[in-house]
């Protein structure tokens, strides 16, 4: 059965109960579309439409986020590399074996976690956003990362409260669009519901310190794109104030044949481009027989 339209589902993976939006015929190549901080699979309602003529396309809710649910008995981990573990328990339990990727901001390490131990499996890799080297960081916007990550004391972490506030929030949205009245204003406010949550915001913040991890990385990141060069599509909105256009161009540092794209947006930078993203996404697929 084929369709466009997403349809909402949970799977029982890791102990968990993952949400997930799904659309497209299942015989179709597969999509995996990775969300990003502080959204949700919502991100991608519409390019999942967009995409679903042709693909069969998945969409899940990471831990912490979302209507992903975590019984309490699970004792969950809220790091990345645990979510990189839930990722492998979700595509089993869904029976993928071969699928492209869209990464965005925190679904880009978790992404790359995945490939890391099933390289075999991706088949191509669209990066919106989602950064993989140390110059795609905004030093003025992770500042107060940085100092967490160097002195994790309750003085820096509290610093970090800000980023979890309604109007940080709307400004990921809106910062770098031309046109910021456009985006909808359910966006960011269902993220922060699903933020304010009891005993979401010290998730968050234990998170940010755990990214520290996802940078220790980058070179076996690298390793992996050097060794088996799949695909890459670097889709960039330029304007982003957190991730910055040499994130975007240092893909080609590994990968010689990866493509840069950008567009004149900011961080979600879906919301007002999606036809030109989706359509530079779909060609570029095709053309590498995906």
């Amino acid at each position: 059965m084929s369709s466009s339209q997403p349809h909402v589902h949970t799977v029982p993976a890791d102990g968990l109960d993952i949400f997930y939006r799904e659309a497209g015929n299942k015989d179709a190549p597969a999509i995996l579309l990775l969300h990003g901080y502080p959204s949700s699979s919502f991100q991608y309602r519409n390019l999942i439409t967009k995409l679903a003529g042709d693909y069969h396309v998945i969409a899940p809710d990471l831990p912490g986020f979302g209507f992903t649910k975590i019984p309490e008995a699970r004792n969950y981990q809220y790091t990345f590399d645990n979510f990189g573990k839930t990722l492998e328990a979700f595509v089993d339990a869904l029976g993928l074996k071969e699928y492209a990727f869209y990464l965005f901001d925190y679904g880009a390490p978790v992404g790359f976690r995945l490939a890391l131990s099933r390289p075999s499996a991706i088949t191509a890799i669209v990066t919106q956003n989602g950064n993989a080297f140390d110059v795609g960081f905004s030093d003025t916007r992770w500042q107060s990362r940085f100092a967490y990550w160097a002195d994790p004391s309750p003085e820096n972490r509290q610093a970090l409260v800000v980023l979890t506030k309604f109007e940080r929030t709307r400004a990921q949205y809106e910062a770098g669009e031309a046109h910021p009245e456009r985006i909808p204003p359910e966006t960011y406010h269902l993220d922060q519901a699903l933020m304010d949550r009891p005993g979401n915001r010290d998730i968050q913040l234990d998170l940010m310190l755990d990214y520290r991890t996802n940078v220790a990385l980058y070179p076996t990141f690298h390793e992996y794109l050097r060794t088996h060069q799949p695909p890459l599509l670097a889709v960039w909105g330029k304007n982003d104030p957190s991730f910055l256009p040499p994130g975007a161009e240092a893909f080609k540092t590994v990968l010689p044949k990866a493509e840069v794209h950008f567009v004149d947006g900011g961080h979600f930078a879906l919301e007002n481009h999606l036809d030109e993203i989706a359509g530079r996404m779909i060609e570029f697929l095709k053309r590498n027989g995906i």
